[in-house]
């Protein structure tokens, strides 16, 4: 069994990826939605990330206004800000180097890399926004590439593919209920607005293809739920992470997670029969808050079997 401190550092390297990209994937949204041309909820749309990352106090205190300048700046390369994408590539930097002996070589010069060129953009300014929210995508994508091609199959990968899919699930969900929050109770003219934020939604975590295929028609609250969260095919949907989630935890060495392994199926057969319109009947907010809720405790039960250094 591998050492709890050593699970810890590849557990949070790769959730502080996963989040750096899925802040990316949200700042890209939010921003193109609030400068729509007569975008009724722009301010709704800019306050999206602040709300979810539960920063918005903290930017409050710092900032007079939401502006389009101050939230990038904030969310991307404040490093006060510890949500802040450079903070997250920060974090997954230093607990990569202390596991440098438990990683590839690989791995291990894209996430320091990854950090070079980060500290370059913070000195520099952001010059295309759409050009930085692409390159830390793409710099997340190249490390789970990376890990997949060259790390040996173990405890280590493991509890890599571990965090991912936790952080994953996590931002799903926040993502998917702030959205539905800020659409609810449309009036007829809203319904143009809608769409796109909607289509937007889809985009922050890349579904809207999939939407398209599987459905054919414009995004409705229904739909999209059900795609998000119930759907065993698309990647970030809550019920893939967590099927994901349940095979690492069945993989991993010795009788500790047995806890974590029950949590985690009982989750997913949770989703596994639910059906969206009983989801959007009982409230697509208060079933959201208890997924939340449900990833949070499953998370510290992980914490608790693997990760916690006696």
């Amino acid at each position: 069994m591998m050492l709890s401190r050593t699970a810890d550092h590849l557990f949070w390297m790769s959730r502080y990826l996963e989040r750096a990209e899925n802040l990316a994937r949200l700042l890209d949204v939010s921003l193109s939605l609030a400068l729509l041309p007569q975008a009724k909820g722009a301010r709704a749309e800019m306050r999206a990330p602040l709300v979810i990352t539960e920063t918005l106090e903290r930017f409050n205190q710092r900032y007079p206004a939401i502006t389009p300048e101050a939230l990038l700046q904030f969310m991307a390369l404040d490093r006060e800000n510890p949500a802040s994408i450079i903070c997250c590539l920060r974090h997954a930097r230093e607990n990569a180097h202390a596991v440098r002996g438990k990683i590839t070589a690989e791995m291990w010069e894209n996430i320091n890399a990854t950090w070079l060129e980060a500290r370059q953009l913070e000195a520099n300014g952001i010059g295309n926004v759409a050009d930085f929210f692409d390159w830390v995508k793409a710099r997340s994508h190249v490390f789970r590439g990376i890990a997949y091609g060259t790390i040996l199959r173990g405890d280590a990968y493991s509890f890599i593919r571990l965090g991912t899919f936790i952080e994953r699930a996590d931002n799903t969900a926040r993502l998917l209920d702030v959205k539905a929050s800020l659409l609810t109770d449309a009036t007829i003219e809203d319904k143009a607005q809608d769409y796109y934020a909607w289509a937007a939604l889809l985009r922050a975590l890349s579904a809207y293809e999939a939407y398209l295929e599987v459905y054919r028609e414009g995004p409705a609250i229904e739909s999209v739920a059900e795609l998000l969260i119930l759907s065993p095919r698309l990647p970030r949907s809550l019920c893939a992470c967590l099927d994901a989630i349940c095979k690492i935890l069945d993989q991993i060495e010795g009788d500790n997670g047995r806890l974590a392994q029950r949590d985690a199926h009982k989750l997913l057969n949770t989703l596994k029969y639910t059906r969206a319109e009983e989801i959007i009947a009982s409230g697509l907010h208060e079933y959201l808050s208890q997924c939340l809720a449900q990833i949070n405790a499953l998370g510290g039960t992980i914490d608790h079997a693997y990760l916690r250094v006696a």
